[in-house]
């Protein structure tokens, strides 16, 4: 069931790309390669830290 909903998966997949590419071109080193956590969760629309947590930011309800 997903729980990152569209702003927030917009975001992410901004902040992991730019991370990642940063880390690329050499400018912050190994820590960018963090980005690829919100890249893959922004992607996949799924965050266990949300789920752990209660969080959901995804406005559509699954259907169980």
């Amino acid at each position: 069931m997903k729980n990152v909903g569209g702003i927030d998966r917009a975001l992410r997949i901004i902040v992991g790309l730019a991370l990642i590419i940063a880390a690329l071109m050499g400018e912050i080193g190994v820590w960018g390669w963090i980005g690829v956590v919100p890249l893959a969760t922004g992607l996949l629309g799924k965050c266990f830290a949300y789920k752990l947590l209660g969080i959901n930011t995804c406005p559509l309800k699954s259907r169980a």
